[in-house]
């Protein structure tokens, strides 16, 4: 079975619709104010009212205060929660919503204990460390990853068309997350790259690996 695609990052509602067509299964909205990619509760309750259908709407959130949470879970119909900053299990199921939580992966970093302590997620993101949050289109050392993580595994980090094929091969995620690898610029998608990146994502799926990881 191929990896769900996120696509994330969305600002404007062309590159939604094109995110569609190119076949993602989720979209990612940023509610983080220091990132390019950031949107405000009017946009996004726009962007948000325009997806179709069975089409998964994830909010990303870094550190948030737990009331600006709740008012954007308010204004926005968002589906699924993902946590990129340093909240712990009990921040994030306060909110009575589907959540997935993020790590960055650096050496040294446990990621069997660090999946252990987030036990009613639904899966664990693993993105680049870098300075901030969220990886900044590096790619980190999948070697890091462990055979069996605990939980489902979403991969983000620096993928692209160009590399996510062998990504999909070699780890064999639950799901794939992108942002960067498909951008014109930050923040703007470009039709071609989604749609490019979501079709390799496919064929890699498809053509199945060798050896399997367990979940």
């Amino acid at each position: 079975m191929s990896p769900r695609v996120k696509i994330c990052g969305l600002t404007r509602l062309q590159d939604l619709q094109q995110a569609v067509l190119a076949g993602a299964d989720a979209l990612g909205l940023v509610f983080y104010p220091p990132s390019p990619r950031h949107v405000d509760l009017p946009t996004a309750t726009r962007l948000a009212c325009s997806a179709p259908p069975f089409v998964c709407l994830v909010g990303l959130f870094v550190n948030a205060d737990p009331e600006w949470v709740r008012a954007t879970l308010a204004a926005v119909p968002i589906h699924l929660l993902q946590f990129h900053g340093d909240e712990d299990e009990d921040y994030c199921r306060q909110f009575d919503r589907p959540y997935i939580k993020a790590a960055r992966v650096r050496p040294g970093l446990d990621l069997l204990q660090y999946a252990s302590a987030f036990p009613s997620a639904q899966a664990i993101l693993l993105d680049a460390f870098v300075d901030g949050y969220g990886g900044g289109g590096k790619v980190f050392d999948w070697s890091l990853v462990p055979a069996a993580l605990g939980k489902p595994l979403i991969l983000s980090g620096g993928l692209d068309v160009d590399n996510v094929g062998e990504a999909v091969r070699r780890l064999q995620p639950a799901a794939v997350d992108v942002s960067s690898g498909v951008e014109a610029s930050k923040g703007i998608k470009d039709a071609g790259k989604m749609r490019a990146f979501v079709t390799a994502v496919r064929a890699a799926g498809s053509a199945g690996s060798m050896g399997s990881r367990t979940s």
